[in-house]
C-alpha cells in the first residue's frame, strides 16, 4: 500500500531525512520506532503530505505521487492521526469527527457508528467540546477523526504518549482489530516498546533521519528489535 524510495525532507537549511525507504502492507502494522528527534514524525509528516518532501519517491497502491498537499492525499485515502492529537478544542466531539467528512463525495458523509462502537466514550460525549475531553479521551476522538476519512493507509504518531494504561488497552484492540479486517496499512510511530511490539508486523528502527534496522517480526526476536531500538 505504501513505499518510499530515498525519501528526504528538510526545514530550511537542516536536512531532518536522509534517504529513507520502507514499505508497508495492507492487513499489516509497520512500526516506526527511535527515540525522540530522530525523524519520526517529520516522516509522518512527508508521507501525509503536512510538510513537502525535498526528494525522493512516495508510492502509494502501487501508484508514484508527486508532493500534494495534506487535503489532496486525505481524499486518496491516507489518514493521519498527529502526535499532540491536534483535535479542535471549540468544536464538540461530533463536529470534530465531522471535519473527516470533507474527504468523501456527499453521499458519503455521515459518520458512521462503527466509529462510536469502537469508542464508547465519543457517543456519550458527542456534544461536549473538544477541549473538555481528557488526553485518553481526545485521542480517541483523533483516531475517529482519521477513520472518518476512510483510510486506506492510516498513519498514526505515538498514539500512547501520555495517555493511561486503560485507554493504551483499548487503543490497541482497535488497532488490532483494524489490522485483521484487512483494509488498510497502518504505520505506527511508537515509543512504547512492548505496545509497538505486540500490534507490529514489520519493524524499523530510526537514528538521525534514516533507518538502521529493518526485519518483519517474523524473522527476529523482542530482544533483536529491543537492541536496535536502544542504538
Amino acid at each position: 500500500m505504501l513505499e518510499t524510495r530515498d525519501l528526504t525532507l528538510h526545514y530550511g537549511g537542516s536536512q531532518i531525512l536522509n534517504q529513507v525507504s520502507l514499505s508497508a502492507a495492507k492487513g499489516e502494522v509497520t512500526c516506526i520506532m527511535g527515540t525522540n528527534g530522530v525523524g519520526k514524525t517529520s516522516l509522518m509528516k512527508a508521507i501525509s503530505g503536512t510538510h513537502p518532501r525535498s526528494g525522493g519517491d512516495i508510492l502509494f497502491d502501487g501508484e508514484a505521487i508527486p508532493k500534494l498537499p495534506a487535503h489532496r492525499l486525505a481524499k486518496m485515502g491516507i489518514g493521519y492521526v498527529p502526535q499532540g492529537r491536534m483535535i479542535f478544542p471549540l468544536l464538540s466531539v461530533r463536529e470534530n469527527l465531522e471535519t473527516g467528512l470533507a474527504c468523501l463525495p456527499a453521499a458519503e458523509r455521515t459518520v458512521p457508528e462503527r466509529i462510536f462502537e469502537m469508542f464508547p466514550v465519543l457517543k456519550e460525549m458527542e456534544n461536549r467540546r473538544g477541549g473538555d475531553l481528557s488526553g485518553g479521551q481526545q485521542q480517541q476522538l483523533a483516531i475517529g477523526r482519521a477513520l472518518v476519512t476512510q483510510p486506506r493507509l492510516l498513519l498514526m504518531d505515538e498514539p500512547t504518549e501520555g495517555i493511561q494504561p486503560n485507554i493504551i488497552q483499548l487503543i490497541g484492540r482497535v488497532i488490532a482489530q483494524l489490522r485483521d479486517e484487512g483494509a488498510m496499512a497502518i504505520v505506527l510511530v511508537e515509543q512504547y516498546f512492548d505496545f509497538a511490539f505486540d500490534l507490529a508486523d514489520k519493524f524499523y528502527v530510526m537514528e538521525r533521519g534514516a533507518t538502521v534496522f529493518e526485519s518483519a517480526k517474523a524473522e527476529t526476536t523482542h530482544r533483536e528489535v529491543q537492541a536496535a531500538f536502544k542504538l
